[in-house]
């Protein structure tokens, strides 16, 4: 009975092995003529980079189709090799790309285990990082072996491992051990120990996890293993082994804020790529941009912290993922290492794991091995998932992969990965060079400059172009204006009936144009394009840089319904800041070769007078006016933030709360925020620019004014001061506009010309 069991239990077995065999060949003979082509491995040919500088020098990007410092395999010592091999391919120069006992072993070890051991050989991890995607399918995974047994029949052993030690990610943004001996410890790879040898090995599997900088605990485990490893297979003598083990490694000291200058770059590259082509990534190009690195750095932590500001006030979504948790506290760590290997670090906003949950606190482990511990203050942002009854999709438990950033002094807090979007962008308004550039929350994320490709609604923030357009038809600050109802019917419209209103719902009667300007009176706004034209308004709007076409000639032109970018923005403020001339925005301010030659150099041309747009006369009065809204306007928190009076700007809320900004500058510097959604929704009914970009820019102001005096303006001929207002002369003593829109406030606006009609009805038409 024995033996009829055991000869079907082998002949099942024979009958398994000719169908995996069978079915091995049928995937071979389909896949196999469909793998990629790999000319790329067997002509590897490392070109230098194009690297991208701010003005000040330092590197705030490399482009190219190698982005590491290749070393060949002959060059490479003995000890690397030996210990990459130690760790990650024992075998290597003994199977043929495929590793089948170390597979079988892996299987052994795998089953009914916590933990898992990989069993992929180096030839096919080069297959996967030069190839293949991340995921984790049996798809995949069949490619990655046909792949390795291709690479295998075409290329020799030594020139597959100088493709996997010239191209693996080792974390601190070095590609291959060169780089990243040069990144960890300050050296040449050539000069490299047994000990540090160990150490940089432990980095392929998860580069973040085995950081030894981020969390040299974990990272000594593994290099300690490793280094056992190395005389397990007879790399090194036992005498080499006890002192690589008792070796104590010196990092080298890297700057712990790295300038985030991502967009910068990524505009600096499109520009080169337009003059030189593909030869821009093998050339060894150094450009040099305008972009200064503490006011980069500045402006990048500032919208930052303006956005997640913003995320924690929204509704939680929920965690990212769950993983089950050993039982075994000593494997928790690893666990816990593995799980956020798919969920890397958002710069502040950290990847975790619950290790612990009650309603009043919450203990998890960052991908460090660091434990943080949230109080009942930090969790607000996330109360609705530590509900029992809360959503399964939304639910935090133990095991949830969730979001946290440390906020100081108040601790840390429980968080989620901000879905809005924004932007910032500063330039020196005599000369249009850009000195900061944030294009998005997260570069990584996506790569739209929302800075200089996202066209949107300025709202109020648009309003200074149209006082400065009234300010030449007869309008002066003092010039008083009917904040009153107005009603289009529609007869009028002929469409149906417009009933424009305040942001907040009010009207406040008769006011000064100064007034109104600094409390974003939208009734005065739209009297003001009636008076002087919507035709001449869309013509004057153009002075600043503006496309006609994005500003129709209707009354919404009074309530910024057009469509601007950040950067045209920031132009446009220029104007006003520089005293009226209009000035090209610039990046990139000088090309050399990689011997230091200059290939070009762009110099901005001085102010003079071929520039100017606007009089002198209007440039002084505006800014005037833009003053009193930073001081006892909307943006009354700037000067009252900053303590100064030299600053000058407008906020921007549009309908329905879809985008928040603040445009304002002090003489030396233009600074434009913007923050909304990629795709328009709203904000939220309680946000506004005053709210949400203000801070942004007072945050940015605050580091770049800290050693600058304040700026004492000085007045343009054919200006008179009457009552402490401002008048151009002709316009002084009641000659030009003394009031608008007085003589029936409750009556509906219907009086208006045959253009001005024609000019509504446009507007509603579909």
């Amino acid at each position: 009975m024995v033996l009829r069991i055991l000869a079907w239990v082998a002949g099942g077995a024979a009958a398994a092995a000719l169908s995996g065999a069978l079915l091995g060949v049928i995937a071979l003979s389909v896949a196999y003529p469909n793998l990629p082509d790999i000319d790329g491995l067997t002509d590897y040919r490392p070109k230098l980079p194009m690297r991208v500088f701010s003005a000040d020098g330092v590197l705030i990007g490399e482009f190219g189709e190698e982005r590491r410092k290749f070393v060949p395999i002959e060059e490479i010592p003995a000890v690397m090799k030996q210990a990459v091999l130690a760790i990650e391919d024992a075998r290597f120069y003994d199977h043929i790309g495929i590793d089948y006992k170390g597979m079988a072993r892996a299987a052994l070890a795998n089953f009914g285990s916590v933990g898992s051991q990989g069993a992929s050989t180096i030839t096919m991890q080069v297959a996967r990082n030069f190839y293949l995607s991340s995921e984790k399918t049996l798809t995949r995974k069949i490619y990655e072996v046909l792949l390795a047994l291709k690479i295998e029949n075409q290329l020799t052993k030594d020139e597959i491992l100088e493709l996997y030690m010239n191209q693996i990610f080792l974390g601190q943004r070095a590609y291959g051990f060169a780089a990243a001996s040069e990144i960890y410890f300050g050296k040449d790879l050539k000069d490299i120990t047994i000990a540090e040898a160990a150490m940089l090995a432990g980095l392929p599997k998860a580069p973040a996890a085995y950081n030894p900088i981020r969390n040299p605990p974990r990272a000594k485990i593994r290099q300690q293993y490793i280094i056992d490893r190395m005389l397990e297979n007879g790399f090194i003598t036992p005498e080499q082994h006890a002192a690589a083990k008792a070796e104590v490694l010196r990092y080298r000291q890297t700057p712990s804020l790295p300038v985030h200058a991502e967009y910068v770059a990524e505009t600096a590259r499109q520009l080169i790529y337009n003059q030189y082509g593909d030869e821009s990534y093998s050339r060894g190009l150094n450009v040099y941009t305008s972009i200064r690195s503490d006011e980069q750095t500045a402006a990048y932590r500032a919208l930052r912290k303006g956005i997640t500001d913003f995320e924690r006030r929204q509704w939680y979504r929920g965690p990212e993922g769950h993983v089950d948790l050993p039982k075994d506290p000593a494997l928790v760590d690893a666990r816990v290492a593995e799980a956020l290997v798919d969920h890397p670090d958002n710069d502040e906003i950290r990847a975790a794991v619950v290790l612990e949950l009650d309603p009043k606190k919450l203990v998890a482990m960052l991908a460090d091995g660091e434990t943080v511990t949230i109080g009942p203050e930090g969790l607000r942002p996330v109360q609705s998932g530590l509900s029992a009854k809360a959503n399964p999709k939304v639910q935090i438990r133990v095991g949830s992969i969730i979001r946290v950033i440390n906020l100081g002094r108040a601790g840390w807090a429980a968080t989620q990965l901000p879905e809005v979007e924004g932007a910032f962008v500063s330039l020196d308004p005599t000369t249009g060079e850009i000195r900061a550039l944030v294009g998005g929350f997260d570069y990584a994320k996506s790569r739209f400059n929302h800075a200089t490709q996202a066209w949107r609604q300025p709202g109020s923030s648009f309003k200074p172009f149209i006082y400065s357009a009234a300010l030449e038809r007869g309008f002066t600050p003092a010039t008083v204006v009917n904040d009153a109802p107005l009603f289009y019917d529609a007869t009028t419209t002929g469409s149906k009936p417009w009933e424009p209103k305040n942001y907040d719902g009010t009207f406040d009667g008769p006011m000064s144009m100064r007034r109104a300007l600094a409390r974003s009176k939208n009734m005065v706004s739209i009297r003001v394009v009636e008076a002087i034209g919507p035709a001449y308004a869309q013509e004057w709007v153009t002075r600043f840089g503006f496309d006609r076409e994005r500003h129709p000639p209707y009354l919404t032109l009074a309530l910024g319904a057009g469509s601007v970018t950040p950067l045209q923005m920031a132009t446009g403020y220029a104007v006003f800041a520089n005293g009226g001339y209009r000035v090209a925005p610039s990046l990139v301010t000088k090309v050399t070769d990689n011997r230091g030659q200059v290939l070009v150099e762009y110099k901005p041309p001085a102010l003079d007078e071929s520039m100017r747009v606007i009089d002198p006369r209007n440039a002084f009065v505006m800014n005037s006016l833009l003053q009193e809204v930073t001081r006892s306007g909307t943006a009354a928190r700037a000067q009252a933030t900053l303590k100064r009076p030299d600053l000058y700007g407008k906020t921007g809320t549009t309908n329905d709360s879809v985008d928040a900004w603040f445009a304002g500058f002090q003489p030396g510097r233009v600074a434009v925020v913007w923050i909304g959604y990629g795709t328009p929704k709203k904000l939220g009914s309680n946000e506004t620019g005053g709210g949400l970009s203000l801070p942004v820019w007072i945050d940015y102001m605050a580091a770049y004014l800290k050693d600058v005096p304040v700026a004492q303006p000085s007045v343009p001929p054919g200006l008179i001061q009457v009552g402490g207002e401002w008048f151009y002369d002709e316009y002084a003593h009641g000659a030009g506009v003394t009031s608008l829109g007085l003589e029936d406030p409750t009556a509906p606006a219907t009086t208006t010309t045959e253009e001005e009609r024609r000019s509504i009805l446009d507007l509603f038409r579909p």
